[in-house]
């Protein structure tokens, strides 16, 4: 009887892990939402006069006030000092905004209003539907990254001592199936609705209302676990924000381990998500396939990672070893980038090409079900929130750079052999800081080599 008294919420398997579809199914969403146009550029183009130019200067624009006003440091702020059930309801309905401005802006009747008119008539060059549709993107790209670090605490305040590193790759396997499943379904829904490009923006849309509900029932969750919380007289996390003060900030700087974590993301991330941009075309021109058979080709590389990734993290959860795995992780994407470089041109074959997209999925799938999991092991969770968001904010920056750094390296060389190599650099990069971050780990003893959950 007394163990039924004392047994909280997230001891009962079902009520984590339901918590957990509540918040991962939003953020499934809101990665769907992400790539809707991705399949949909030609007829965009086509329907609303954008260019290459400015849809890749609209695919920019979700990053552009996370990094450029530094949205995502006021964004760690927030969370902090606010807490998980008022930042994710806050992120989701940011998205939801941004998504209703987006869709209004690529609509048929937006096309014949007097704003749309007066938004034309200034920077001609850049059509009044992709200004629109970028300042949208803005406010959705703000929600989405503020989602992500509150999910990310979120899943580490209900499975601290459990399956903490399973629940953040399943959690990551979720948000890519999104991808997967945009890639697919927005094509068709189009296809709907006579060719129509504004049809699959407003059905995403609707899913992101989805999720904003899903994430509401996941706060009276949430609120009756911190009652549990407090009755057992635990230290719960709304105290813990409520004593967060700005100065606390400067643990975060100062922490030569987050430092060491934080460079490490950006490094590896910086050759995985840009390279994705530049694959396909990669693979077309080395292997001298069409584009749709190297897109085909490449797909295999977001299935596997996001198949493994939920594996690995339970791996770590009983195994622990979540440094190792970071090195190990470095040591393949090396190996790969530069197999892209040397050998795929050397010998051009799909089996190879395949064969190189598969194991750097593997590369994809050990970084980041080690890398997000040992955040909260040398961040006090008080400022958990904003360490995760000054690592997206460096992450951010990576990624807005780098995509530039490689166009210009490509158009002046005229080959991927540079650009590859550029990748593996950032492999070799992010392998010395692994390796620094193993030795730090063994001195201090944060415990990155240890099990997640605590027998």
């Amino acid at each position: 009887m007394t163990q039924t008294l004392t047994q909280k919420m997230n001891d009962k398997w079902y009520l984590r892990w339901g918590a957990l579809f509540l918040i991962a199914s939003m953020m499934f969403f809101a990665y769907m939402f992400v790539d809707v146009m991705s399949p949909l550029k030609s007829l965009i183009e086509q329907e609303r006069g954008w260019d290459s130019s400015t849809f890749g200067t609209y695919a920019a624009s979700e990053y552009f006030l996370n990094v450029f006003v530094f949205f995502l440091i006021f964004a760690g702020i927030i969370l902090d000092k606010m807490g998980i059930r008022f930042t994710g309801l806050l992120s989701a309905s940011l998205m939801v905004l941004g998504a209703v401005i987006k869709y209004i802006g690529i609509t048929d009747w937006f096309q014949t209003t007097e704003l749309c008119a007066w938004l034309g008539s200034w920077w001609t060059s850049f059509p009044a539907s992709a200004k629109v549709a970028s300042f949208g993107f803005m406010i959705f790209g703000c929600g989405c990254e503020m989602a992500g670090t509150t999910v990310s605490k979120a899943i580490a305040k209900w499975f601290e001592g459990k399956e903490m590193a399973l629940a953040m790759g399943m959690e990551m396997a979720i948000a890519r199936l999104g991808v997967f499943a945009v890639m697919w379904l927005a094509p068709m829904v189009s296809g709907w609705f006579d060719q129509s490009v504004v049809a699959p923006v407003a059905f995403c849309t609707v899913l992101l209302i989805i999720g904003l509900l899903n994430y509401a029932i996941f706060v009276l969750m949430d609120q009756k676990f911190d009652k549990q919380l407090v009755a057992s007289g635990e230290k719960q996390e709304e105290s813990s924000e409520e004593e967060f003060q700005i100065k606390d900030l400067g643990k975060i700087f100062s922490s030569k381990m987050f430092w060491l974590v934080a460079l490490l993301c950006v490094l590896y991330y910086s050759a995985i998500f840009p390279f994705q941009r530049y694959a396909p075309n990669f693979l077309e021109v080395t292997l001298g396939i069409d584009a749709e058979s190297a897109a085909r080709l490449f797909s295999c590389f977001p299935i596997l990672a996001m198949c493994l990734t939920p594996f690995l993290g339970a791996l770590l959860d009983f195994k622990g070893k979540g440094a190792t795995m970071l090195m190990v992780g470095a040591v393949i994407m090396i190996a790969c980038h530069l197999s892209f470089a040397f050998l795929l041109p050397a010998f051009p074959s799909k089996g190879l090409a395949l064969l190189l997209v598969v194991t750097l999925g593997v590369s994809f799938s050990l970084v980041p079900a080690a890398l997000w999991p040992s955040v909260p092991k040398i961040i006090d969770a008080k400022i958990l929130g904003s360490a995760y968001c000054v690592i997206f904010w460096i992450q951010n920056i990576g990624l807005c750079l780098v995509p530039l750094l490689i166009g210009t390296v490509l158009d002046a060389t005229g080959t991927y052999v540079a650009p590859m190599v550029i990748f593996s650099s950032f492999g070799v990069l992010a392998f010395i800081m692994s390796f620094y971050l193993k030795i730090e780990d063994k001195k201090k003893g944060y415990g990155l080599e240890l099990p997640n959950i605590k027998k």
